[in-house]
């Protein structure tokens, strides 16, 4: 049955589930990218801050993604590493224009990177450079280079600029991660 499930998705008959952790410092954006990422139709007008986690879906051609929108606040990140396990892929959402806060992104990111359930796992991390928009920003270049991306030589990862107001980037971010995926999945 596994060569006919196989040869489904490969002619797109079959749409694989991939979970996803999307994380981050609170005011980043992760909701807002999120909630671009649903249909027209399905998005919501108004935009809350994520108090504990909430569960979107959403769809590309191949993939059905379930994406667990966790909350940023400094009292709800020790919850993170509670959904490490189910994760198939990380969305890292940056706010480009908090310079101060950059070097706290960092260090949520190095003890998500080192915690037991993620270490060893060769999950793809898609990074979002988000806020683009603003005048503070900075590039995505200069957020891998404060971030140390270029140290992260055991998973798959990307950075895109975006911003999630006009879902400028997010596209790009989500093609990636539907190619790594479907390449992993295999």
């Amino acid at each position: 049955m596994g060569l006919f499930d196989k040869l489904a998705g490969w002619l797109g008959l079959k749409k694989k589930e991939v979970h996803v952790l999307c994380l981050g410092l609170d005011n980043s954006g992760k909701t807002t990218i999120i909630n671009k990422l649903k249909p027209s139709n399905a998005q919501t007008q108004d935009i809350v801050p994520t108090i504990g986690f909430s569960i979107e879906k959403f769809k590309t051609s191949s993939l059905s993604f379930t994406v667990f929108d966790m909350s940023g606040q400094g009292r709800y990140r020790n919850l993170w590493e509670h959904y490490y396990k189910e994760g198939q892929a990380i969305i890292f959402v940056i706010d480009s224009s908090d310079k101060l806060r950059m070097v706290v992104a960092k260090e949520e990111l190095d003890t998500l990177l080192n915690h037991p359930d993620i270490k060893h796992r060769r999950l793809p991390i898609l990074f979002f450079a988000n806020k683009m928009d603003l005048r503070d920003a900075i590039s995505s270049v200069k957020v891998s280079q404060l971030l140390s991306l270029e140290n992260i030589k055991d998973k798959p990862w990307h950075i895109c600029a975006s911003d999630a107001l006009k879902g400028e980037g997010l596209q790009e971010g989500v093609d990636w991660l539907q190619g790594i995926q479907y390449i992993i999945l295999l």
